[in-house]
């Protein structure tokens, strides 16, 4: 355990998208910034998606999470915020002053004036496996969760398990470089841009109305063959495949940060337009939060949390500026891109 008695401004709960340009932007503020995740390196959920391309931030042309992670981390460092990876925040108690103390699962703890929840849909990410007895022994040769290196996957035939955005864009990505790629979906819906879902029809076989039923090893080691089964008539067929990736989805944790009286509900947190939480001075942003209007995108997150700061600067200072000014007057860029290309 170890004592981080300095005191912030403002602390991020989540080093991931929303976390990383919020503690940019509170530094544009001028706000003593600290940023805190579970994991043992800045990006959030994007980790997960190191190579998966991202469509949806404004000025900026397709680039892989990874590189947009990279961007993201080099941003938030400009102002020079505190950083305390591998700290699972579970505490949080207001003191006398109307300060917060967070203390996390180690014991670690950690003094702010506000707070900004940017933790994604949880603190604790679990996917959701493929539920067939003896699955698990294929996870060291050819069964996949997640992709994070597409060459792994160059001219393999590639059987993709699912019907989200995440089994779209994952068919996609490999169709180029796959041998082939065949989409597995329960039911005739598949969810994500229109234009993804079109693409991935026009390019990989997509089998409607059917899912994996048993996994077959000659050798014991690999999946080599999958029986697939219609939902509705029962028909069986096999398949040959060199690698099976499984996207269900994942299930959250919210662990303790139930307990705080923030007013989390089953998945999200529901906050006012100027994202504040049923708790003066906890605010939230990012995929975490609910609200009228809400845009679950990238560039979403970046604008809840650019309002998180302001009302967080403001909470703490009724006097200041309820928003700051455009950048181009507020900075001198010279100084700032230094710093920014020298980080």
């Amino acid at each position: 355990m170890t004592e981080n008695l300095e005191l912030y401004d403002v602390t991020f709960i989540g080093g991931g998208p929303a976390g990383l340009y919020g503690a940019f932007y509170s530094g544009m503020r001028e706000m003593k910034t600290k940023i805190i995740d579970a994991q043992s390196e800045l990006g959030g959920t994007m980790l997960f998606f190191l190579d998966k391309m991202v469509w949806d931030v404004g000025g900026i042309p397709a680039l892989t999470g990874r590189e947009l992670t990279d961007q993201l981390v080099r941003q938030a460092r400009t102002f020079d915020p505190a950083i305390a990876l591998s700290q699972e925040i579970e505490g949080l108690e207001r003191l006398d002053d109307g300060t917060f103390m967070l203390t996390s699962t180690a014991g670690d703890r950690h003094w702010t004036k506000t707070v900004i929840m940017a933790i994604g849909y949880g603190g604790l990410r679990k996917v959701r496996k493929l539920e067939i007895e003896g699955a698990e022994r294929y996870e060291r040769s050819n069964l996949y969760y997640t992709v994070k290196n597409l060459e792994e996957f160059r001219e393999k035939r590639v059987l993709i398990s699912g019907g989200g955005d995440s089994a779209v864009d994952w068919a996609n990505e490999l169709e180029p470089i796959a041998a082939s790629v065949t989409v597995v979906n329960r039911t005739d819906k598949f969810k994500g841009l229109e234009r993804s879902i079109s693409r991935m029809k026009a390019s990989a076989a997509a089998r409607t109305h059917y899912q994996i039923e048993k996994l077959h090893s000659e050798d014991g080691q690999a999946i080599d063959k999958v029986t697939i089964c219609h939902v509705e008539t029962g028909l069986r067929e096999q398949l040959d495949i060199d690698v099976l990736i499984v996207s269900h989805g994942a299930t959250y944790e919210y662990g303790k940060l139930r307990d705080w009286g923030l007013g989390i509900g089953k998945d999200i947190l529901t906050v006012t337009d100027k994202m504040e939480s049923q708790m003066p001075g906890i605010f939230a942003a990012g995929d975490f939060v609910s609200y009228g209007g809400k845009v679950k995108l990238i560039t979403g997150a970046f604008n809840d949390v650019v309002l998180a700061v302001n009302s967080a600067k403001q909470y703490m200072d009724p006097q200041a500026a309820k928003m700051a000014r455009i950048s181009t007057e507020n900075v001198r860029f010279d100084e700032l891109n230094k710093q920014f290309v020298n980080n």
